[in-house]
């Protein structure tokens, strides 16, 4: 098979996990019988101080000609650090979702067994769970109109966010949602805010409709204060939930430190053009250049990338060799069991898995 992928490393640690997840696509590849080719572009940060545009429009042709986009992280202190910034890296990202129109993030939220300890909740608790959050990604008050901070007529100074949604909005997203239950263990949460918010109203009204055409899944609806907590007290409750564009943000983050590290998690982005696949942390600018970046969430991303095309041994072949460097204590320091003698980087771990790929 034949893949056009556009390479999009970004800011702060991005290139460094990039690098090595390209070199895990290529392995694979390789070994597979598959022709991959890169193409690399510009976007967050460093797009902004090459062209002054997060995402800049070759940026956009080059992952809409590609079959699919592998993309690590953007931001940086210099924008976050300044409030009345015109540009920032995050633009780039939001820009990217809407343009290629990648309207479903999907967030598969799994424990590793022998990385349980590292979990901020009890064994008993965080063992075995295994969810998938999907969030919708473009709407919401991301991209709903917004009015920067202004001084108003009264003289208070004011700022506006529109939480916006539309009942096709809605319906497609609760539609991947439940295509994601039917193949998982049928069930569904729909998570929203509906007894304050008038847009979670409109989910929840276009959930009920939808939960009649999928009755063989269970169905069932939570506020999303009371998610967050119950994604801490009974991960394992979940199997697939859907929720709207800010609240999914929120709590795929949440869900991600109940693993152990953040930088274990991959996501997919899909839509009505070419998908994204991307870890699900940040451009951690502190860590660049030390070598110490966890790049297993990058590597992950290019087994999602590869089962989305039906490969689906390619993508079982990197979660094996995955587990295996957990197994055998090659990880990064944030990861690394205490009585374990030898360190580990981000490219020493990237090619411990290359070579248990080649070899196997």
């Amino acid at each position: 098979m034949k893949i056009k992928i556009a390479v999009l490393a970004g800011d702060g640690i991005g290139p460094e996990i990039m690098e090595q997840g390209v070199a895990v696509c290529s392995a694979v590849a390789e070994k597979f019988g598959h022709e991959v080719s890169y193409k690399e572009a510009l976007c967050g940060a460093h797009a902004i101080d090459e062209v002054g545009d997060p995402f800049p429009e070759e940026t956009f042709q080059i992952c809409e000609q590609a079959d699919a986009v592998l993309f690590a992280s953007v931001g940086d202190p210099k924008f976050d650090n300044n409030p009345s910034a015109k540009v920032r890296p995050e633009q780039g990202l939001l820009a990217m979702r809407k343009k290629l129109g990648l309207y479903a993030n999907i967030r598969p939220v799994e424990t590793f067994d022998c990385l349980i300890h590292k979990s901020p909740l009890k064994d008993d608790v965080v063992r075995g769970a295994n969810f998938i959050c999907i969030r919708e990604l473009t709407g919401g008050m991301y991209f709903g109109r917004k009015v920067e901070p202004t001084v108003n007529a009264d003289g208070v100074e004011e700022a506006l966010d529109t939480n916006y949604y539309t009942r096709p909005e809605v319906e497609r997203i609760l539609r991947v949602g439940y295509q994601y239950a039917r193949a998982r263990r049928k069930h569904l949460t729909v998570i929203d805010k509906a007894n304050v918010l008038a847009s979670s109203r409109l989910w929840r009204k276009v959930a009920q409709e939808l939960e009649k055409e999928y009755p063989d899944v269970t169905t069932d609806y939570m506020y999303v204060d009371n998610a967050a907590m119950r994604m801490i007290q009974d991960p394992k409750f979940f199997d697939v939930m859907v929720t709207e564009n800010t609240f999914g943000d929120i709590l795929t983050d949440e869900g991600s430190v109940i693993t152990g590290s953040m930088g274990l998690l991959p996501s997919a982005s899909t839509g009505s053009s070419t998908p994204v696949f991307e870890p699900i942390h940040g451009s951690w600018p502190q860590g660049r250049g030390l070598n110490v970046a966890n790049p297993l969430a990058q590597i992950l991303s290019v087994a999602m990338l590869y089962e989305y095309f039906g490969l689906n041994r390619e993508g079982a072949l990197i979660r094996e060799a995955v587990n295996a460097s957990l197994d055998a204590n090659v990880r990064t320091p944030e990861i690394q069991a205490d009585s374990c003698s030898e360190k580990y980087g981000t490219k020493e771990v990237g090619k411990w898995i290359v070579d248990y790929i080649r070899k196997a």
